[in-house]
């Protein structure tokens, strides 16, 4: 039996002021380091053997401040995992954008599966980058008893979520990853998923 670990990044400067981010290099704040620690605590019963992290700054602080809990865990950094690119929304504070586009087509911008983002990318282009790479590099380890971490983003987990929980195109949309939440899998040695928890629950999930 092996275990996948799921953790989205703590909150950054950026989900505090509304901003979408993206892309955008933005780092943890004082809040988003509590739950990344929060996060490393839930864990503190399990053993991991590698963890894999998007090589954006606040998914890294994310996993680094787990590891104070956690210790030493052999690491591989890789853009594979990155948020979505929010394009020519980034930047932009997405409540304004609400309030200038209204309900449905704020909807599309921010969870539909395929509704094009100018410049940038859908949850469906981000699932076709996050799913090869779970399956090339992530599921090997799986398969060989290995507990796997992955910090990464709210978009970039929720593809790979997609995935694991054969969610549907027309319902993903409703599936919302507070920051700092712990998704925990358990795979047998063929690569399935025999049981799922959530741990480290954010009351908060959606409202950033």
């Amino acid at each position: 039996m092996a275990k996948l670990i799921l953790v989205r990044h703590g909150k950054s400067t950026w989900n505090a002021t509304g901003q979408w981010t993206g892309w955008t290099d933005a780092e943890l704040n004082e809040d988003g380091v509590a739950e990344a620690k929060r996060a490393g605590e839930a864990l503190r019963d399990v053993k991991i053997d590698k963890a894999y992290v998007s090589d954006l700054k606040r998914a890294i602080q994310t996993l680094d401040y787990m590891k104070e809990t956690l210790g030493d865990i052999p690491t591989e950094i890789d853009p594979a995992l990155r948020e979505r690119s929010y394009g020519i929304y980034t930047g932009k504070n997405k409540w304004q954008v609400k309030e200038e586009v209204g309900e449905e087509e704020f909807q599309r911008i921010r969870r539909s599966w395929d509704h094009p983002i100018p410049e940038g990318e859908n949850l469906k282009q981000v699932y076709e980058r996050v799913v090869p790479y779970f399956e090339k590099r992530i599921l090997p380890d799986l398969k060989a008893g290995k507990n796997v971490l992955v910090s990464a983003h709210g978009n970039s987990l929720r593809a790979l979520v997609k995935r694991l929980d054969n969610i549907s195109d027309e319902t993903i949309s409703e599936l919302e990853i507070g920051t700092g939440e712990v998704y925990i899998y358990d795979f047998d040695g063929e690569g399935n998923i025999v049981n799922k928890e959530v741990r480290a629950s954010n009351p908060n999930k959606g409202k950033v």
